[in-house]
């Protein structure tokens, strides 16, 4: 299927802010909106954005406000983008209630990461491209304006390609296909449902925060059970933040998690396919956006490039 990428924004263009998962305050969110004004663009705050509903965790709202948020903005004629504030957890409640209709006709920017993965892969399913980035909402460890600016480029219709420093754990090689992924633990639990990425061919990018090593190996493993590693082309993994039990490992609180890392390379080792650790995408201060559904040529050797194409 040839993936659908959104029209570029131009000034003055209205962006909704949504909240699809945890709960957020106003307080949160004021650098983030006003950096969206800043930028020359006008944000519509949803009918729920700061709406809480506690049940087991702090949601934005129940279910059903939660899920007529996301169809206004993503239908809206007069919306070019919708941004998510947070992630946290709730979207897989909601992709049974998504209605794409005046969508299909006006395809908009996705915009947001973590439990966002799931509305990401749920938009990929259906043939659009979206951007795995940081959310409205600015994380207690920062984020960098570049990782911002970049999400803004996107937005207007700029090119993307990133050139890094190796890793010593890198796999040299070379690959091109489709970029999947997010954040693995919604990869994860996506695996046998209807909504789960299609990985035969692609390159996929995982990150994670606040897992334990052996929830981590978890993951990983079933991955491999269901034959994930059989069919990518290609691996990328971005930050893997405040990793294991902190009496187990306190010298791996890091975004790049060193055990972390070794226990997927450790897993992988059997695998051929080209293999990035350190990308800077994740929970993390330095989270540079990626254009999931985008077609990416990925080089790695001395130097790390990855090119998106379209």
């Amino acid at each position: 299927m040839k993936k659908i990428f959104p029209k570029s924004l131009k000034k003055g263009d209205k962006i909704a802010i949504i909240s699809p998962a945890g709960s957020v305050d106003s307080t949160q969110l004021e650098k983030g909106l006003q950096m969206i004004k800043d930028k020359g663009f006008e944000p519509v705050l949803g009918e729920n954005l700061y709406t809480k509903y506690s049940n087991g965790y702090n949601y934005a709202g129940t279910e059903a406000q939660r899920s007529h948020d996301m169809n206004w903005a993503l239908n809206d004629t007069e919306i070019s983008a919708v941004w998510a504030s947070r992630g946290g957890y709730g979207c897989q409640h909601l992709v049974e209630n998504l209605n794409l209709k005046n969508f299909k006709k006006n395809p908009k920017w996705y915009i947001g990461y973590s439990d966002n993965t799931v509305i990401q892969s749920y938009l990929l399913k259906k043939g659009f491209a979206s951007i795995h980035g940081q959310t409205v909402k600015t994380s207690s460890f920062g984020v960098t304006d570049k990782s911002y600016d970049l999400t803004f480029d996107i937005l207007q219709g700029k090119s993307l390609k990133y050139n890094l420093n190796s890793n010593q754990l890198n796999r040299k090689g070379n690959c091109e296909g489709e970029l999947i992924g997010g954040n693995l633990a919604l990869i994860y639990a996506l695996l046998g449902t209807k909504y789960s990425f299609d990985f035969k061919d692609k390159i996929l990018f995982i990150e994670d925060i606040g897992e334990n090593f052996y929830a981590l190996d978890r993951m990983i493993m079933s991955l491999e059970l269901s034959g994930v590693f059989n069919k990518i082309s290609g691996l990328i993994i971005g930050g893997m933040t405040n990793m294991g039990d902190e009496k187990e490992n306190k010298q791996y609180e890091e975004s790049f998690d060193g055990f972390a890392y070794q226990v997927i390379s450790d897993r992988i080792s059997k695998y051929d396919f080209p293999v990035v650790f350190g990308f800077p995408n994740g929970h993390i201060k330095d989270n540079r956006p990626l254009i999931i559904g985008s077609e990416v040529s990925l080089k790695i050797g001395k130097t790390v490039s990855l090119n998106f194409k379209k």
